[in-house]
């Protein structure tokens, strides 16, 4: 299951998918855990005012890498080349986009949780214990 979400950036709609195969996909391309840039960016914005953030140069570039990802994801049309992605606009804020995708990645990781406590599929140590 995946879960799909629009956002605004520099006038255009940008579409950003997050599914189970995000991970597999940023790890191959950038030899990075997605789970834990997302963590030390969500540190990193703090709230997500620029004067009490502390950005540097690489969690700019995790940024654009998991941006880039999951707008790959949602449209395989977007250029394979992260830069040439970036050069469609103007203007590109962490500082909008990022709380974006750290919500629609909660809500993935939050739907796929759901699905597995409802799977006829899952593993044994999942099932209630039921008095006989």
């Amino acid at each position: 299951m995946s879960i799909v979400k629009k956002v605004g950036i520099d006038g255009k709609e940008v579409l950003f998918k997050a599914s189970a195969a995000i991970p597999r996909i940023y790890r191959l391309k950038f030899q990075r855990d997605i789970y834990k840039d997302l963590r030390i960016l969500e540190k990193s914005i703090g709230e997500g005012d620029e004067e009490h953030s502390n950005l540097d140069l690489f969690s700019l570039e995790m940024f654009e890498n998991i941006a880039y990802t999951m707008a790959k994801h949602a449209d395989p049309a977007i250029p394979d080349d992260v830069e040439e992605w970036l050069d469609g606009f103007n203007t590109f804020s962490i500082y909008q986009v990022l709380p974006e995708l750290i919500k629609l990645w909660g809500l993935n990781v939050q739907t796929d949780a759901e699905a597995k406590k409802t799977s006829p599929y899952r593993a044994r140590d999942d099932y209630a214990a039921v008095p006989a």
